[in-house]
């Protein structure tokens, strides 16, 4: 089974099209955020904003939008 479940990500995102947008993103700022403490340097990637058992990126960027910890905001352009 696939946690969190597609259902409890759709509570806190409008469509699926934008999970994938707001999950990737947050995966590259976890990755960032956890190379740079092998580096010392702290740039304006967050920790992760949930305890997760899990060690995948995606999956912690899944959970915190799952729990309704990332918030976006996206702008329609005319057309």
């Amino acid at each position: 089974m696939i946690h969190p479940r597609i259902d409890e990500l759709l509570e806190n995102v409008d469509s699926r099209y934008a999970i994938v947008i707001v999950a990737a993103k947050r995966a590259r700022q976890i990755n960032n955020y956890h190379h740079q403490l092998g580096e010392g340097t702290f740039d304006d990637n967050p920790p992760p904003l949930v305890e997760s058992r899990s060690k995948n990126y995606l999956t912690m960027a899944l959970e915190e939008v799952a729990q309704g910890k990332l918030k976006y905001d996206y702008s329609k352009t005319k057309g």
